[in-house]
């Protein structure tokens, strides 16, 4: 997840997250938390902060009345694309969707595809769920909670075209790199969810980061790297993203923006 567009997350600890807000007030679990399954929203975070730590009255309102159709918490019941779209489709799974922009543009350029955004941000996911609502892109659903362990207990082997990850949190202190999404375990559980011939597609903005990925994502032998220039023919999806107000953001500063794609091998 980036951190200029999502929360700042601890991933080390087990446990209900304090919610701190730029005013540096606490706003403690919210409402889609029970004390029972807190630490599955939240397995590897301790506290992260965001700008607007409540929802809005119309995104509670949407969140309490449309939440349970298009959107479920982390749990140990494996996903069945079928009747959780109502079809057979291809299906993409999105890891820190954030505030959704990128997921329903997306989405909609590509109806053919269904899409699961994952994120534990509650008012990021009830933003996602508004634009749902309102372009009628009922090829979007959502998992609240962490991405690994959805990936871990909620996604089948073998059964994803694709996995996008757009700026995660690049964690940039030496000591904080174990805290980083993308390590090897993570490629490999990525690789394994795929289908032979499945792309994992990544973009970051932080160099340090960048340089980390690269050589960890090749490291894993299950994946082969393709070019994101000269292999687009290849990826069984867009590649085209939405240049977000964050990214552009980003871009005004110079920050060079690095695009990796992994296809599994098989």
């Amino acid at each position: 997840m980036n951190s200029s567009e999502n929360p700042v997350s601890e991933p080390d600890v087990t446990g209900e997250p304090d919610v701190t807000g730029d005013d540096g007030t606490t706003a403690g679990r919210d409402d889609g938390a029970t004390p029972d399954d807190s630490s599955r929203l939240f397995p590897r975070v301790t506290a992260y902060r965001f700008r607007r730590g409540t929802m809005r009255p119309g995104q509670q309102r949407n969140w309490d009345e449309h939440w349970p159709t298009y959107g479920q918490n982390v749990s140990d019941e494996t996903v069945d694309p079928e009747a959780l779209f109502g079809r057979k489709a291809p299906l993409v799974v999105e890891i820190g969707s954030g505030t959704g922009t990128s997921t329903a543009a997306m989405a909609a350029a590509e109806p053919e595809l269904d899409v699961i955004a994952v994120e534990v941000y509650q008012p990021g996911l009830a933003q996602l769920l508004g634009m749902v609502l309102r372009e009628e892109l009922n090829n979007v659903r959502m998992i609240r909670g962490d991405g690994v362990d959805v990936l871990t207990n909620m996604i089948a082997p073998d059964s994803l075209t694709g996995v996008r990850v757009f700026f995660p949190d690049p964690w940039p202190k030496a000591r904080h790199h174990k805290r980083r999404l993308l390590q090897s375990g993570t490629f490999a559980l990525i690789s394994s969810r795929l289908k032979p011939g499945g792309v994992l597609h990544v973009a970051t903005d932080h160099v340090d980061y960048a340089e980390w990925i690269g050589p960890t994502g090749d490291a894993e032998p299950s994946l082969e790297r393709l070019d994101a220039t000269t292999d687009r023919g290849h990826v069984p999806f867009s590649l085209d993203r939405p240049v977000t107000k964050f990214e552009g953001k980003g871009l005004q500063e110079e920050r060079v923006i690095n695009e990796f794609l992994w296809r599994r091998r098989g």
